[in-house]
């Protein structure tokens, strides 16, 4: 078994690629397991002929990814699936609520944004575990850049989705790579900080503090003389709950089919118990909160009404009608500014980081392009039903994947779930304390702020630290500079290794130099400079043996770096020979047609040579001299 299926959740199959086989674990039938492969293709009926390549087999599962697994689904998957889609349900409706306050939204467009990235997952999703709504980064980011507008925030969906689902098309996933880690790691750092802080000011029920993270800072402690003794203490209460229950969880022994049924009995009822903790503490809060209205007397601060039911589907508003006259879509644009940029590339890293982090742990791999496709037809689609940006949750996948799901089909129940709730639990919303939701959202977000980064980056490579704290720091002033400071920083970096390669130098009778990390043109100044000092200026000028064993690629400006290094040593009476050329390398040199290049295919042959030692002859750069093997792969 893999070490996921040893968690407190219920027994399951081996770990195993794609998606999971549980008829043929049953069984221990090898040949069984090839059979009930999900991954494996379809068959073409009898009596039709194979699809054209354009609409090949392959082709329609790369993009409809269910037609892969659909077909051998089993009852034990729709078991496993049945069950975690009930815990991710009894888990996304109460974070879903909290989420809507912090992105400065009424509760339902939490629900809103909630259920169809289940239902759009379940046929272009390529990882058995992710699950697709609001999160608590995703809201801070909507909070900056809407208004706490709701039409702002909607339009702010349909456009992201449209600019996800465009990078998915044109393969545009690539992009994410150059935010690196340690920008990612500031970022969470800091929105879990914003996010916490900004919850508690209804952990305590206070009111009129503004959103502004240092104004926020200022008012709570200014106003904390205000503190409502209710909605302290219950949130004080629900948060051990939820720190309890976790707990519970996480030290909750594994089942084994030897336990008794008792024992067996009681394990799955403490396993619900806990991993529907979120829904468990707010609906005991609400049950309390009924208590006190009941006696005509409410301590609380309450959600109030929600409205009940779906909201009609319609197209995104792109315009909005206010006392002061109408507000075009070209306005909305502007004034959402940046937030066209951050959010949906922050929605796309964090579903793409989510996915590949537990395709990673159970052993199977996840498309980055086919997730792109997903997540940005979920934000265009969820627009339609008054949705918010959404992204993947990752501490509603640990749920999920914990919970034993075996095929994206686990997220229909817990869309359905959500859809069920709009339409029969709107009533006991308005029961909910806000101290409780704030309860929520301050456990979910204490374990983005990664406590142990600074002393992992210190021992690893100080520098990392640069964009780490600048994206740290400047995401307290505004979250898009944050991000892109940190991200410059982090290019700068990159560049200045890629522009001052590390040159490893031997000393001796042949000066040899040995880029370590190839040949760029930033980098061909650097080298002319080292060449020169070391070389050309010492008295006698010395021979150099360049070992370009791993230069993988070079340009025309390098290329005329190495045309000026070679009239150099021309002049002074010395020799630069080339060593162990790749084949791209030797291709531009071919093409450029540079004269007096010397080139040896191994160090001693160059030595030999350059000290003057019989027997040695170095190949010039024409095709003719090339050696055989790298001739073929020229003209391969």
């Amino acid at each position: 078994m893999s070490d996921r299926r040893h968690s407190s959740g219920p027994p399951t199959p081996p770990a195993r690629s794609g998606f999971c086989r549980p008829a043929a674990a049953a069984t221990g039938d090898p040949e069984l397991w090839r059979r009930s492969d999900m991954s494996s293709p379809l068959k073409h009926p009898k009596g039709f002929a194979p699809m054209s390549c354009c609409w090949s087999t392959e082709t329609m599962q790369k993009r409809l990814p269910f037609l892969a697994w659909l077909p051998n689904y089993t009852w034990y998957a729709l078991k496993m699936d049945f069950i975690a889609g009930i815990s991710v349900g009894l888990t996304v409706i109460p974070q879903a609520l909290a989420y809507a306050e912090v992105a400065g939204l009424p509760p339902q467009y939490g629900l809103y944004s909630a259920f169809m990235g289940c239902f759009v997952y379940f046929f272009l999703g390529t990882s058995r575990d992710v699950t697709l709504g609001p999160t608590a980064i995703m809201s801070l980011l909507v909070s900056f850049y809407t208004f706490r507008e709701p039409a702002y925030a909607v339009l702010l969906a349909f456009l992201s989705g449209c600019i996800q689902l465009g990078m998915g098309f044109l393969r545009l996933g690539f992009l994410l790579d150059f935010i690196s880690c340690p920008v990612i790691k500031g970022f969470t750092s800091a929105a879990a900080i914003t996010i916490g802080f900004g919850q508690i000011k209804n952990l305590l029920g206070l009111q009129h503090i503004p959103r502004q993270f240092f104004l926020q800072v200022y008012q709570t402690f200014h106003n904390i003389g205000e503190t409502r003794v209710g909605d302290a203490v219950l949130g004080l209460v629900c948060m051990v709950l939820l720190l309890v229950l976790k707990l519970m969880r996480d030290h909750v022994p594994p089942v084994h089919p030897e336990m008794p049924p008792g024992v067996r009995l009681s394990h799955g009822l403490v396993w619900t118990a806990t991993t529907a903790r979120n829904a468990l503490v707010v609906s005991f809060a609400a049950l309390v909160a009924y208590s006190f209205e009941v006696t005509g007397y409410q301590p609380f601060v309450l959600t109030g009404k929600t409205p009940e039911g779906l909201p009609d589907p319609s197209i995104p508003p792109f315009s909005v009608a206010t006392t002061n006259g109408t507000i075009s879509f070209t306005q909305m644009v502007q004034g959402m500014g940046a937030g066209l940029a951050v959010v949906p590339l922050m929605g796309l890293l964090e579903s793409i980081a989510v996915a590949k982090s537990f395709a990673s742990q159970n052993n199977y791999r996840v498309d980055a392009n086919q997730e792109l496709l997903a997540i940005g037809l979920t934000n265009i689609l969820g627009s339609l039903f008054s949705s918010y940006p959404v992204t993947g949750s990752f501490g509603r996948t640990a749920v999920n994947a914990q919970s034993g799901v075996c095929t994206p089909a686990g997220g229909l129940m817990t869309g359905a779930l959500v859809l069920l709730s709009l339409d029969y639990l709107t009533s006991l919303f308005y029961y909910i304390p806000k101290s409780a939701l704030a309860a929520v959202i301050i456990m979910a977000v204490a374990p983005l702020f990664d406590t142990k980064i600074l002393g992992t980056l210190w021992r690893v490579k100080r520098l990392d630290l640069l964009p780490l704290c600048v994206t740290f720091l400047l995401c307290f002033w505004e979250v898009q500079y944050g991000i892109l400071a940190g991200t410059l920083v982090s290019v700068v970096i990159l560049l200045h290794s890629v522009a001052r390669p590390k040159i490893q130098v031997s000393e001796g009778p042949v000066l040899i130099l040995q880029p370590s990390s190839g040949l760029h043109f930033p980098a061909i100044e650097t080298l002319r400079e080292m060449v020169l000092s070391r070389a050309l200026e010492t008295s006698p000028p010395r021979s150099v043996a360049l070992d370009c064993t791993h230069i993988f690629i070079i340009d025309y400006t390098v290329v005329l770096g190495l045309g000026e290094l070679l009239e150099d040593f021309h002049k002074r009476g010395a020799t630069l020979a080339l060593i162990g050329l790749q084949v791209p390398v030797l291709r531009v040199l071919l093409s450029a047609d540079l004269k007096g290049v010397l080139y040896f295919s191994t160090l001693e042959e160059a030595e030999k040579y350059l000290k003057q030692e019989p027997g040695t002859q170095p190949y010039n750069i024409s095709e003719d001299s090339v050696p055989e093997h790298k001739v073929a792969l020229l003209k391969a």
